[in-house]
């Protein structure tokens, strides 16, 4: 999509220190993900330490790095004041792993556990996060990366995990605003923060040297903000999606737009000086800033290199056969200045003010909250194409469980994604193969979105 300030706006909804990524638990490894409470200082020195919930007590969550095939068994113990569950978000996983609290398992009480055993059939760029009031628990720090690696190693200098995030802060106190179901955020574009960081930190500063080749996988774990994003000092490509390999890196000319929830791996050439500071831009408003700042010290190779090679496939990404493809439709309505006047929840029809009293705002082919039956239920194997019309002022960030899809143009698929950002008053298609057995969820990643009424599911048979 080439980037304007007019497709950010309608994307968006809106009004005019050193650092490396930790290295994650040795393959088999077993140690226990403790969700409890910490205080930490993610406000600059001289702000109060903030109250957050994180895995082992930390921002973000340990990372965890294993090789592509491998068996992840991970114990989730619970150290929280109420109950929750972890979503190993993108990776196409069995369905009693997926951590969807009231689908695929019981949300997991506090001082209770939950033993998480799976394997990954994919590598890319992964992510795990809350599941169970993910609105609320995503919100005050429950979120960490999953890394699956190929097998060979691409060629580059440095493997750097970038997890961009936004908090809702009172700078006074440093605490974590606490008005997670207010109705402005839940019917307008969801929880917005005052704070931006990357791995936890402001404005963090990673070292780098002339003509060193970086892969930097970028993860939007906001709850509703759209990071747009521009290279300065730095030539890139694209080479993933959503953890999906491209089939050819693509040369980065405009600026990435990375919608809650999804992930972009780069690889990046540092063409600044040495003594310069190459960046990832944040250009959401007038006045860009350093999402990352690479401070550029010596230099590596002392040419440029040649123009990546792209990452090897992962299995099963044959492209979904249009022409025999079941169709379905998802229609998107309600919101503030929208023109939902009722919809259906639990089985009965109520009024928007009905709904607006209850919680909800917005419902998904006229039914507010999950509903009992799937959208869309269909035989393991089945090609599926879906029609997405979104009548609202609004963006949302559609994320499918347990498989990937592909978004259809004019006849044609594109890139693989588990994630897409649909903007206001778009209709968008997409399509995937159905190859994964059991429920899956489907819903919008503006958190406060789903909980308020976007939020249904599929089911492979």
């Amino acid at each position: 999509m080439k980037y304007t300030r007019r497709t950010f706006l309608a994307l968006t909804g809106a009004s005019a220190g050193l650092g490396l990524p930790r290295r994650g638990f040795a393959l088999g490894d077993a140690t226990p993900l403790v969700t409890r409470e910490a205080s930490l200082q993610l406000l600059p020195e001289g702000y109060p330490q903030t109250r957050i919930w994180g895995y082992d007590g930390a921002i973000p969550g340990t990372e965890i790095r294993v090789p592509q095939g491998a068996r992840v068994q991970r114990q989730l113990v619970n150290d929280l004041p109420e109950a929750t569950s972890v979503h190993w978000h993108g990776i196409r996983i069995d369905n009693a792993m997926d951590g969807v609290s009231g689908l695929t398992q019981d949300p997991v009480p506090p001082g209770a556990s939950f033993d998480y055993d799976f394997i990954v059939p994919d590598a890319g760029t992964y992510w795990y996060h809350a599941h169970n009031r993910s609105f609320e628990q995503v919100a005050r720090g429950l979120r960490g990366a999953l890394i699956v690696e190929e097998p060979q190693v691409p060629d580059v200098d440095r493997d750097e995990v970038l997890i961009l995030d936004d908090w809702l802060i009172n700078p006074e106190t440093g605490q974590i605003a606490d008005n997670f179901d207010q109705p402005m955020m839940m019917s307008h574009g969801g929880r917005t923060g005052n704070y931006v960081t990357t791995n936890g930190q402001y404005k963090l500063t990673v070292k780098a040297r002339q003509n060193d080749r970086l892969r930097l996988r970028l993860i939007n774990a906001a709850n509703a903000r759209i990071f747009a994003l521009r290279l300065q000092g730095m030539a890139g490509w694209t080479v993933a999606l959503d953890g999906m390999p491209l089939a050819e890196p693509q040369p980065i000319a405009d600026t990435l737009l990375l919608g809650p929830a999804q992930r972009i791996d780069l690889f990046v050439d540092i063409s600044a000086a040495p003594g310069e500071t190459a960046a990832l831009l944040n250009v959401e408003t007038d006045e860009p800033f350093p999402q990352v700042a690479f401070a550029v010290a010596g230099q590596g190779a002392s040419v440029s290199r040649a123009a990546p090679l792209p990452l090897p496939p992962n299995p099963r990404m044959d492209a979904p056969d249009l022409a025999t493809a079941a169709p379905f439709k998802l229609f998107m309505s309600g919101g503030a200045m929208g023109r939902m006047d009722s919809a259906v929840l639990h089985g009965e029809r109520k009024g928007f003010r009905q709904l607006a009293g209850a919680g909800y705002f917005w419902a998904l082919n006229d039914v507010v909250n999950m509903p009992d039956t799937p959208l869309a239920k269909v035989s393991l194997g089945t090609h599926v194409r879906l029609s997405i019309i979104n009548d609202t002022v609004f963006p949302h960030a559609m994320h499918l469980h347990g498989m990937h899809f592909r978004e259809v143009t004019n006849r044609q698929t594109g890139p693989m994604r588990d994630t897409l950002l649909i903007g206001a008053g778009e209709t968008r298609k997409i399509a995937f193969v159905a190859d994964n057995p059991g429920k899956w969820l489907f819903h919008c990643h503006m958190l406060e979105h789903a909980v308020s009424g976007m939020t249904t599911w599929v089911e492979v048979a």
